[in-house]
């Protein structure tokens, strides 16, 4: 398979992110709005029009991947100050903590089995290092869930490094993992 590549999703790219929410199987209902902060809307098209102003307003949102230039996957990954609570455990006291959330993964369902999960992981920690995050915080669930799969599998963040530090309500579970701080 061709390399996957990752970048964040900004005004030059919302006709690309749309493209791939929009396409068949993608997530096109949420919109990726339900853990965003403020996001009180409750249709596709309003959920897709509060997200285009995120967007424009230059909030990050997350990344797309792309294969052969065509966006096959993406990633939600923001500052934690821009979702509503998750669940778990806060933040520690520690003003010099940065908590960066990857709150979910899509993938389009004709790549899913092969592996592009861990790049997609992978990518989001690497873009979050590099904004300054000295944390990443997802809530993945158990791999027989019956919901909020599209948050990831527990195996997947332990495999990329991620410790659990709690539940995030019944199904969830908080995983964290510590970034070196740059110097």
């Amino acid at each position: 398979m061709t390399q996957l590549q990752f970048h964040p999703v900004d005004v030059d790219r919302w006709d690309d992110f749309a493209r791939l929410f929009d396409s068949r199987g993608g997530p096109k209902s949420c919109w990726c709005m339900v853990w965003r902060r403020g996001a009180a809307t409750t249709s596709g098209p309003d959920r897709r029009a509060a997200m285009q102003g995120i967007v424009a307003r230059g909030v990050p949102v997350g990344l797309l991947g792309y294969l052969d230039g065509t966006p096959v996957a993406w990633c939600s990954i923001a500052p934690r100050s821009t979702y509503r609570d998750m669940g778990g455990p806060p933040g520690s006291d520690d003003p010099a903590e940065r908590i960066w959330s990857l709150a979910c993964l899509y993938i389009r369902r004709d790549l899913r089995g092969q592996g592009l999960a861990e790049k997609v992981i992978a990518a989001a920690v690497r873009h979050a290092a590099a904004q300054g995050a000295t944390v990443v915080e997802a809530t993945p669930v158990d791999p027989d869930s019956p919901s909020y799969r599209f948050m990831g599998f527990v195996p997947m963040f332990a495999a990329a490094g991620f410790h659990a530090v709690g539940p995030a309500g019944a199904r969830r579970h908080v995983m964290r993992l510590a970034l070196p701080v740059p110097s």
